[in-house]
């Protein structure tokens, strides 16, 4: 049984309904994605291999689930299965409204990022993309940002031969001293994945977060990854910074942040990111 038949089982199995129309939506480069129409609603249905990413579901549930719960729009679960070794996980269909309020976006982020906790990590770890993410807990910022995120995916690019022994140098001699670029912060709540592809406004023009990598971190790093590969209104930081205020020449450290997903997509996706680390590196040097 291939996965649009075990699709269409399950959700009569858990919605008591029968498929209509199915339309698979792009940009799924780990799961494919698609939207049912159902009878009387619509939902958004993610598959994939269950034996390839054991649990990613299961931490994208968690991951929206306890992001809804500290103050933030996100879809609901609908149901979560594993049938035929393929995971499935479907969400409320939430459609693209016309225009966002970024500044209703800078106040739910500040809400979300007042969720504080005694580390930086999770009690468990989780994926960003197709790549475990490890939350090992660490007390303080720079260790963990150092051990659990940029020397972890440093070793790991490194053995696939995208990093060269002066990169890897460079990368370790910077993690030596991010105490002078980056200031003292208490463990908050992140998305962790917060580029704009992950963000929706709904059709009230409210932000609706989704596919989180969420972990205690740094809040700055959520701000980071929104301008990696897009940008943001001006009037989003000013609502944020009315709530929580970031400290000056946040702008002349944004990069070191950056230098996380860039790694994960120099991993996933190869050569064409490592420009960009190389030019952050030679920035910090």
């Amino acid at each position: 049984m291939n996965h649009i038949e075990t699709a269409k089982k399950l959700i009569r199995e858990e919605l008591n309904s029968n498929i209509k129309k199915l339309n698979q939506l792009g940009g799924g480069s780990i799961n494919s994605v698609f939207l049912c129409e159902l009878e009387n609603s619509k939902v958004v249905l993610k598959v994939n291999n269950s034996l390839k990413f054991p649990g990613m579901f299961e931490n994208e549930k968690r991951g929206l689930l306890q992001l809804n719960k500290s103050g933030v729009k996100t879809p609901k679960v609908i149901f979560l299965r594993v049938k035929d070794n393929l995971a499935f996980l479907a969400l409320e269909y939430i459609p693209n409204g016309n225009c966002g309020n970024w500044e209703l976006f800078g106040e739910k982020l500040a809400i979300l990022h007042s969720n504080k906790n005694e580390f930086f990590g999770l009690d468990y770890d989780n994926y960003i993309g197709s790549l475990e993410q490890i939350n090992k807990n660490e007390d303080d910022w720079k260790d963990f940002y150092s051990n659990q995120r940029i020397l972890h995916l440093t070793k790991l690019a490194f053995n696939r031969e995208l990093l060269s022994k002066t990169d890897l140098k460079q990368l370790e001699e910077l993690c030596l001293k991010l105490d002078t670029y980056i200031p003292f912060t208490e463990p908050s709540l992140i998305h962790g994945d917060l580029w704009s592809g992950n963000l929706i406004f709904n059709s009230e023009g409210e932000p609706v977060f989704i596919d989180p990598a969420i972990y205690y971190g740094h809040p700055e790093m959520d701000w980071a990854m929104l301008s990696l590969f897009g940008s943001y209104p001006e009037v989003a930081m000013k609502s944020y910074c009315n709530i929580i205020p970031i400290e000056s020449n946040y702008f002349e450290r944004e990069k070191i942040y950056q230098l996380y997903p860039l790694l994960v997509h120099l991993i996933l996706f190869g050569k064409s990111y490592y420009r960009n680390i190389s030019e952050i590196l030679n920035f910090y040097s």
